[in-house]
């Protein structure tokens, strides 16, 4: 697979089936990402794959604690602005839209948002983590990790949906990833086979044209 291909395949899937990929599968993608750039090669990843035991007592513990605890950041500004605010509306609306429900629907729309602790059902939970002391330009070093890690699961027939939903639930995965005191949880991440007939991963995520947010000068 070429890695364009790979970039225009990427989505986010939000229905998985239960089949687990093996150990060695998972972390020969994790090993392979790692190669993803950092600034002064600091490498500020700290990776939990999680599956089985270990990830259904987290999703468990999740799940009995609907309204989350004190968040790990904002993942969003708050009273966010256009163009960011219409964009974020919309892709909500697209995927109510794939399962049929309504806005008017609040608590389907809750039910749905509460999949995020089931990791939408996929059988494997990845945790990213860095140490608290270091800044921005670490979290972006951690975010193309992530990306590396999405792309390469494709070359290998998964699928993965990145979750900063579970910033929400800092002390939840802390205590069960035994994380230090020092690190942060950054975000999870589900992997695993989509489930072709669910609609909800019909779902394709608009962007923007070029002329939108781009420029070319010079050339």
């Amino acid at each position: 697979m070429k890695v364009s291909e790979a970039v225009e395949r990427r989505v986010s899937i939000r229905a998985f089936r239960p089949e687990r990929p093996s150990a060695d599968m998972v972390r020969g993608i994790l090993e392979a990402a790692a190669r993803a750039p950092s600034g002064g090669n600091l490498q500020p990843w700290k990776v939990y794959a999680l599956a089985g035991e270990p990830l259904e007592a987290l999703k468990a513990r999740a799940a009995a604690n609907p309204m989350g605890e004190t968040p790990e950041y904002d993942v969003y500004p708050s009273n966010l602005w256009d163009p960011f605010r219409t964009r974020r509306f919309q892709n909500g609306e697209d995927l109510y839209a794939t399962i049929g429900i309504p806005r008017e629907d609040k608590a389907a729309r809750l039910r749905q948002l509460a999949r995020n602790t089931e990791l939408f059902g996929a059988p494997v939970g990845l945790f990213f983590c860095l140490d608290r002391k270091l800044g921005p330009p670490q979290w972006s070093d951690v975010g193309m990790y992530m990306q590396t890690v999405m792309l390469l699961a494709l070359e290998q027939g998964l699928d993965t949906c990145a979750q900063e939903y579970w910033a929400r639930y800092p002390k939840t995965v802390a205590d069960i990833l035994g994380l230090p005191d020092d690190h942060m949880l950054f975000s999870g991440m589900a992997l695993g086979w989509r489930d072709e007939s669910a609609p909800i991963n019909t779902l394709r995520s608009a962007r923007d044209p070029f002329e939108a947010w781009g420029e070319l000068r010079g050339f």
